[in-house]
């Protein structure tokens, strides 16, 4: 299974936060799928550093993640091309060009945010 995490799905696994069920962690530390790091969250997480909403090491969650056999996926053009089709349902623009690599990748999107099921994409919960 290819799967692409939402920022507060990889920050939750990072930090053995119980927020993240049991499930969503066995799907992705099982060595048999295809867990995504989009260069997106990466982004996210140094802006809400930045403003001080977050305080997480942007080398340390880079480290952790790539040791972890997540697969870092930058920003491909299919991706703003399925990003400039998509509706306005979300107003977090890290979450919508998360959504749009979720569906360009043909990828499951694990995440905890209600209103990304308005979107067409498959998603997995992370409680």
């Amino acid at each position: 299974m290819k799967v692409l995490l939402d920022t507060r799905a990889l920050l939750w696994w990072l930090g053995g936060d119980r927020r993240l069920g049991a499930e969503a962690r066995g799907i992705i530390e099982s060595r048999d799928n295809q867990i995504l790091l989009s260069v997106v969250s990466l982004w996210e997480i140094v802006v809400k550093t930045r403003v001080g909403k977050l305080r997480v090491d942007l080398d340390e969650v880079t480290r952790e993640a790539t040791a972890g056999g997540l697969i870092r996926l930058d920003i491909q053009q299919a991706h703003l091309t399925a990003l400039a089709g998509l509706p306005l349902h979300h107003g977090d623009p890290f979450d919508h060009l998360l959504v749009a690599q979720a569906i360009a990748e043909d990828a499951d999107f694990m995440t905890a945010d209600r209103l990304v099921g308005h979107y067409a994409v498959r998603t997995l919960p992370c409680r």
